[in-house]
């Protein structure tokens, strides 16, 4: 199992993932990184499914935050890893998940849409999004923020992969964007395979081995359980 698709989530690109990247390909896996538009939801799982069509062999399918709602049902997908991601089930969208916080749950600080676009307070954006990365980049990070559509957010899952497709789940205990109890919840639904870090929303920009351990402890599990061909 030596393919793996990156996809990213609301605010930022796929950029963000170039630490998970180079530790995969130093490991010898063959990975391709989405650039959703996050337009809506149906857009962006178009884009992920042609990158996942053009697969040579099953893949792993990795998604951060919004990324984790998308595509996993495609015949290529032989797994999955959230990563800090919303794991939406039947009939559910961002929107529904996060439309309830819970008493004393951080409150990401989005600004109200402008032109069917949402944007995070940039002076809040590091300690929200990226409380454990560097100064400088998580600086950048709100300074290069991605708009990120209002349709996106209300696209709804029509048929969630986690319920047909193995499993992982990165749950970031110090999140303030997603709760980290919210992402309790959604992993064990999911019956996901759960590894907790200490890190921020930004576990993939801040802490790249831990992502990456995680992907290839899933694409090991998956290989080794794949029927021997002759």
């Amino acid at each position: 199992m030596k393919n793996v698709v990156l996809v990213h989530g609301g605010f930022v690109d796929g950029s963000g993932w170039e630490g998970v990247y180079r530790i995969l390909k130093k490991d010898g896996y063959n990975v391709s990184i989405v650039q959703n538009p996050t337009l809506s939801l149906e857009d962006d799982v178009a884009v992920t499914k042609r990158i996942l069509a053009a697969q040579d062999s099953p893949a792993i399918l990795v998604g951060h935050s919004y990324g984790g709602a998308e595509a996993g049902t495609h015949p290529k997908v032989a797994g999955l890893v959230y990563v800090s991601a919303f794991a939406p089930d039947q009939g559910e969208s961002v929107n529904s998940l996060i439309a309830n916080p819970a008493p004393g749950a951080p409150v990401p600080p989005i600004l109200p849409p402008q032109e069917g676009f949402l944007f995070l307070d940039k002076a809040k954006f590091p300690a929200s999004f990226a409380g454990d990365v560097d100064v400088e980049k998580a600086a950048f990070m709100a300074d290069s923020q991605v708009p990120w559509g209002v349709n996106a957010l209300g696209g709804k899952i029509s048929k969630p992969a986690w319920k047909s497709k193995p499993s992982w789940y990165l749950v970031t205990t110090e999140d303030r964007m997603i709760p980290p109890d919210a992402q309790r919840f959604m992993s064990k639904r999911a019956g996901a395979k759960v590894t907790e870090v200490k890190a921020s929303h930004s576990v993939y920009v801040s802490q790249p081995g831990a992502v990456a351990g995680l992907i290839e402890q899933a694409a090991k599990s998956i290989e080794a359980e794949m029927p021997l061909t002759t």
